[in-house]
């Protein structure tokens, strides 16, 4: 049995027809006559041919029925939801989505968004590394409509579909605030992250309005992994004035900081942003919402710009909301 893919050449011998009469029946052009046209996809169908639909839109000049994304780490389950909301909502206009991930570097950024503008990507999701997005921008301007996701652009005025960072984590503080909690920290992930920056000036903001100035005493920075995560929550806890509960902006960052503090008897209140897998289980408090909506939200906004909706850039804020479980009880 052959193990190669059938090809036209293959269909127009055995139809007895010329390859350029079968390349017009597979394509459902005219003036072909009704019984070649016939016998032609029967024989198609006998041999498992199908068109090469990428190369013959190619040659047309027309863009692919595909969707890129670009997104962090596709080991985090954050992104890998925000794959299965598009996912789905690219699905019944006929669209597949093509994800990749740029592994919070910049530079690889870039070369995935080239290499999915050659393949004629319909659009581009991407949730951003880079300072820089002239490429992207210059994209646009050719025709590649573009939505951010989860991380706003400060350079190009985009689509944009992000989450109530700025809430969210005004409301973490609050919750440990109202349970006599003062010496609050915070360990956060990469400083020159968007979505970093502002749930740091956020916690800044709370953390004043309550009369606390040296609150930047107890933050922690660049903790992308979970390593780097555990050590930072316990350089928290070892030190002076150790704070009694900890802020942590990200699903990894949480999971470091479960590592870190496993063993210890005086373990400070605990709230993490993003719900994950077992917090119910292990009982954490969190700031909670859908990346599924976020992923579903961006394809759809997408839809409309590839469908010829030219007007001004969007931005939607998807809502937080705080799941209070036993990790945030201890009161001081």
């Amino acid at each position: 049995m052959s193990t190669e893919r059938p090809t036209l050449r293959a269909v127009a011998e055995r139809s007895g027809v010329s390859m350029k009469t079968v390349s017009r029946v597979v394509n459902g052009e005219r003036y072909v006559a009704a019984d070649t046209a016939a016998r032609v996809l029967t024989v198609a169908a006998e041999l498992g041919f199908r068109p090469n639909t990428l190369a013959r839109e190619f040659r047309a000049g027309a863009r692919s029925a595909t969707v890129g994304l670009v997104t962090g780490d596709v080991a985090n389950p954050f992104y890998s939801r925000i794959a299965r909301g598009a996912e789905r909502a690219l699905r019944e206009p006929g669209l597949s989505l093509l994800s990749t991930s740029n592994d919070e570097d910049a530079d690889r950024e870039r070369t995935l968004v080239a290499q999915l503008v050659e393949r004629r990507v319909s659009g581009l999701l991407v949730v951003s590394a880079d300072d820089d997005h002239s490429l992207i921008a210059r994209e646009r301007t050719l025709g590649t409509p573009v939505v951010f996701l989860d991380r706003a652009p400060a350079d190009v005025d985009a689509d944009t579909v992000v989450l109530d960072n700025a809430g969210g984590i005004r409301t973490a503080v609050e919750h440990l605030l109202e349970r006599g909690h003062r010496r609050i920290g915070l360990v956060g992930d990469l400083s020159r992250l968007s979505t970093h920056r502002e749930r740091v000036h956020a916690f800044g903001d709370a953390m004043r309005a309550v009369g606390v100035p040296d609150w930047q005493r107890w933050v922690r920075s660049d903790s992308h992994d979970l390593d780097e995560a555990s050590r930072a929550v316990r350089d928290l806890v070892d030190g002076q004035e150790a704070p009694t509960a900890i802020v942590t902006t990200n699903n990894r960052i949480t999971t470091g900081a479960l590592r870190a503090l496993v063993d210890r008897t005086d373990r400070p209140a605990l709230v993490g942003f993003d719900d994950f897998d077992l917090a119910d289980v292990l009982g954490i408090t969190v700031i909670a919402h859908e990346p599924d909506a976020m992923g579903r939200v961006g394809a759809e906004e997408l839809l409309a710009r590839i469908a010829g909706d030219d007007g001004p850039p969007r931005h939607h804020v998807q809502p937080v909301r705080l799941v209070v479980r036993a990790s945030s009880s201890t009161a001081r």
